[in-house]
């Protein structure tokens, strides 16, 4: 018998049948769930959420995807364009293999590396992107951009800032100062 994945058989049910598991120790901070849901406006929902079916409760319980699944709840355009239906895909394990599963999940996820994202923002902005645009579809403050810009070193990402006056040239500070600080 060949193995088939459980993405290749995704279900659509109907989120009052789906419950959150008791054990994810993952949590969003909110401008990440902020994004979250900008993704699923934008694009959809491209992952299914990944449920145990217990059969005597007739419920699916979350694996894997619980902050999709709350996106669903928390948001009506979203809950209404969906019709109340999440996509699911199905594993059959005991409870130890979900947990395991679940940690497995979280973890996979990685995190951006400094340098390709500097890439990114560079490209962008070469694109004619703006920061206000970068800010908004990739959910990133005016301070990451900015961090981010400065590790390409181009002056050239620097064009529309508006750079503050808040200090003077040493000669130009001593100048000005008639407080004697050395004593």
């Amino acid at each position: 018998m060949t193995y088939k994945s459980p993405v290749y058989q995704v279900i659509s049910v109907p989120i009052e049948k789906v419950k959150p598991n008791t054990y994810n120790p993952n949590s969003v901070a909110p401008p990440e769930l902020k994004l979250l849901y900008d993704s699923i406006k934008e694009d959809g929902y491209t992952m299914p959420v990944v449920c145990y079916y217990d059969k005597p409760s007739d419920t699916y319980i979350i694996v894997d995807g619980f902050h999709r699944y709350r996106i669903m709840l928390d948001y009506p355009d979203i809950y209404e364009r969906e019709g109340g239906m999440l996509p699911v895909s199905v594993i059959d394990k005991p409870l130890d293999h979900r947990m395991a599963s679940t940690i497995r999940h979280n973890r996979a996820r990685g995190s951006h590396d400094v340098d390709l994202m500097s890439n990114i923002i560079k490209e962008l902005h070469e694109l004619g992107r703006s920061d206000a645009w970068i800010s908004k579809h990739l959910g990133m403050d005016k301070d990451e951009i900015l961090r981010l810009k400065q590790i390409t070193g181009l002056a050239e990402l620097f064009r529309d800032i508006d750079f503050g006056k808040a200090w003077l040239p040493a000669e130009d500070a001593e100048a000005d100062s008639d407080t004697d600080f050395t004593g």
